[in-house]
């Protein structure tokens, strides 16, 4: 099975760029390099520490929509290497990424460590689970210590994923993180 980030990624029309600027055929190297589908440890243990990413979606319009989620680390749950699972916390009402996964289920999960510059890029394709038929994945997901009302669940099955540069990402940290340092 030949499912890895390229195959998301490459269109004709980046490929035809690649060309262009002279990178292609090293890219073109990229597309052989196996599956990207299933994470490994290094992955999980990435997922498992965030407190916040960035899910991306798009709309029956074809625009595209990108959302900032986060809550406590941890709350982005990796179910199997390739599920990803979160409650859905309350928010403004607006709902644009819940009806863009119920139109097209289609998302990409940016997931980004500030201090040691690292990122994570994930193509998934996304369900909205209603709470009332999924209470087992609710119980799993369940963050006791955090003042959130979960109005449903989201799930992600990863289709590829790839861990990009660290070129130009400006080390940012949390109060937590500056607190904990020692100094």
């Amino acid at each position: 099975m030949d499912q890895n980030f390229t195959r998301y990624a490459f269109t004709d029309s980046v490929k035809a760029v690649q060309s262009a600027q002279g990178s292609r055929k090293a890219y073109a190297r990229a597309e052989c390099s196996g599956d990207r589908y299933r994470l490994s440890a290094d992955e999980i243990h990435f997922v498992e520490k965030r407190d916040s990413f960035y899910l991306s979606s798009v709309g029956e319009n074809g625009w595209p929509y990108v959302q900032f989620r986060g809550g406590p680390p941890g709350f982005l749950k990796v179910i199997n290497p390739e599920t990803l699972a979160m409650p859905d916390f309350s928010g403004n009402r607006q709902y644009i990424s819940t009806g863009n996964i119920n139109a097209i289920g289609k998302v990409m999960l940016f997931l980004i460590d500030y201090p040691t510059r690292q990122r994570l890029k994930i193509w998934a394709t996304a369900d909205v689970l209603q709470l009332e038929h999924y209470p087992e994945l609710e119980a799993h997901l369940k963050l006791p210590k955090y003042r959130a009302r979960v109005e449903r669940l989201l799930r992600f099955r990863i289709q590829a994923f790839d861990w990009n540069c660290q070129q130009h990402i400006t080390p940012r940290f949390t109060i937590e993180e500056i607190n904990a340092l020692d100094l």
